[in-house]
Order: structure tokens, then C-alpha cells, then sequence
């Protein structure tokens, strides 16, 4: 009985790993790999080979979080009608979310946004031989103008509204909404804390978006953005799933009060092909 047993659990051992590592193939990671970047906290230049895709970075913790979330997790994974869809990404970073749609989607036609000057040059370099896309060193706003902008490097960087914030720089800024002018098969909006905003700018012309992917950021005093932006939502005729993408308050009737740049990061995926 005992050597049965042992099989067992030896037998079920040995599928865990084989599934293990085939997810993480999926994004060229082996379990070396992964510590690697887990503790590659030096934020030095360095290539990742993403299964033939080289891949700048300098931050491998970040990395590793990207990998798991885009191409082992799969958050993007969608069907198109079209073998060329028309994509938006906006808050392109270092242009994973880009590999992993061109990989999908060799034909899509892909116009990419992303702000910070550190990650923009990371993202030119990361998807310059890639055919059909179209990247743009801006910040994604309500109006056509300068902005105040906090480049951090990182996921983290955002736009800043606060006066007294001495920590950013002036740099360009679109209005999104002048971008609408055409079918859109998705728009990804992941561009820390500016969605609601932008949102309301653009939700006269957002009956033109497919899909939509938007990563919320918000903090407990604006809940009514979130109420403004489902709202929004359902006028337009989109139905949504929401995922959580942080889980910043994991005891949410008890909160501590550790500093916290979000209470609140949803994603929320939009659709109309159900």
C-alpha cells in the first residue's frame, strides 16, 4: 500500500512540474530564470530572450511580473473577426503587451503610446522589427498639451495633478479622443490613474472600440469614478468582467495606514462580441 501511495504522489508530482513548465515556456522562463529576475534588483541594462524575441529591460523583478501576467496569464488573450485588427495600446511600457499581440496577431495593426522617456526607449528598441506598429513617445490626456509627468523607469510612472509635486517634468500630452476616428478592435488603456479622465473625454466616440481594456487606479475618496465609469459602460453597450490587479488591501474592513500610491487597481475588460 505504502509503494502505491509513493506512485501516487510521486506520479502527481511529475505532471504538476510538466504543467509548471509548460506555462512557463510560454514566456522563456525556466525556474532559473525566474529567480534570476526575481532578485535582479540592479535595474542595469539587460536582454531577455522572450522565444526568439530579444527584450530590453533594466528592471527584472517588473519583468518577471509582465512575463507572468501577459504570457503566462494570458491577460490580453482575445478572438478577433479579422485577421488585422486595429489595436490602441496605450501605456505601452517596454512593449510586452505589443510582442504578445504581434505574436497572435502577425498582421494587427498596432499604434502604441507610452510616456516615459526611460521605458520608450527600451520599448523602440524592443519593437523595432516588428512590422505595422506605430509607437509615440507622449503621454495619453484630454487635451493636446504639456503635462506634468513623474518618470520613474517603471510601472509606476503617471501623470501628476499635484501642484506641490516637485518630483516631475513638463512632457507632451494627446487627447486620445482625436485618435477615434476609425474601427477600433481593442484599446487598451493602462495609464496609471489617468483613466477616468480620459474616459470621459472620449465617451462620445468609444461606440467605435470593439474591446476595451482599461487597468483602473483609484483611491477610496473617488469610488464615484468607478460609479461614473461602469455608467459610462453600459450607455455605450459594452458588458464587463472586473479582475482585481492589485490586491492592496487584503483586509479591507481593517486597513492599515501604510502609504499607498492606489486603495484600488481593477482591471476591467469590456466586450460587445457576446
Amino acid at each position: 500500500m505504502a509503494s502505491i501511495i509513493s506512485k501516487i504522489i510521486s506520479d502527481a508530482g511529475n505532471r504538476l512540474k510538466l504543467i509548471t513548465n509548460r506555462n512557463l515556456k510560454k514566456a522563456g522562463l525556466t525556474t532559473l530564470k525566474v529567480r534570476y529576475l526575481k532578485y535582479s534588483t540592479n535595474k542595469t541594462p539587460a536582454q531577455y530572450n522572450l522565444n526568439g524575441q530579444l527584450i530590453n529591460y533594466i528592471n527584472g523583478p517588473e519583468l518577471l511580473y509582465s512575463l507572468k501576467e501577459i504570457f503566462i496569464d494570458e491577460i490580453y488573450k482575445i478572438r478577433f473577426d479579422k485577421a488585422d485588427p486595429y489595436i490602441i495600446d496605450c501605456g505601452a511600457n517596454i512593449g510586452l503587451s505589443i510582442v504578445y499581440f504581434k505574436q497572435n496577431f502577425p498582421e494587427s495593426k498596432i499604434d502604441a503610446f507610452e510616456a516615459d522617456e526611460s521605458n520608450f526607449r527600451l520599448l523602440q528598441r524592443n519593437v523595432s522589427n516588428l512590422p505595422g506598429v506605430s509607437i509615440f513617445n507622449k503621454a495619453v490626456w484630454k487635451d493636446n498639451t504639456e503635462i506634468s509627468f513623474a518618470s520613474t523607469g517603471t510601472l509606476s510612472s503617471k501623470i501628476v495633478t499635484d501642484p506641490k509635486d516637485d518630483s516631475s517634468k513638463k512632457i507632451e500630452a494627446i487627447r486620445l479622443r482625436d485618435y477615434l476616428n476609425k474601427p477600433i478592435d481593442l484599446l487598451k488603456l493602462d495609464i496609471e490613474g489617468a483613466e477616468y479622465e480620459v474616459l470621459r473625454d472620449c465617451s462620445e466616440k468609444l461606440s467605435i472600440v470593439k474591446n476595451l481594456f482599461i487597468e483602473y487606479h483609484g483611491k477610496f475618496e473617488n469610488s464615484g469614478e468607478l460609479t461614473e465609469i461602469f455608467g459610462l459602460l453600459n450607455k455605450i453597450g459594452f458588458t464587463y468582467y472586473i479582475k482585481e490587479a492589485s490586491d492592496n488591501h487584503p483586509t479591507p474592513f481593517y486597513r492599515d495606514k501604510g502609504p499607498r500610491q492606489y486603495d484600488v487597481q481593477l482591471n476591467i475588460f469590456c466586450f460587445k462580441n457576446y
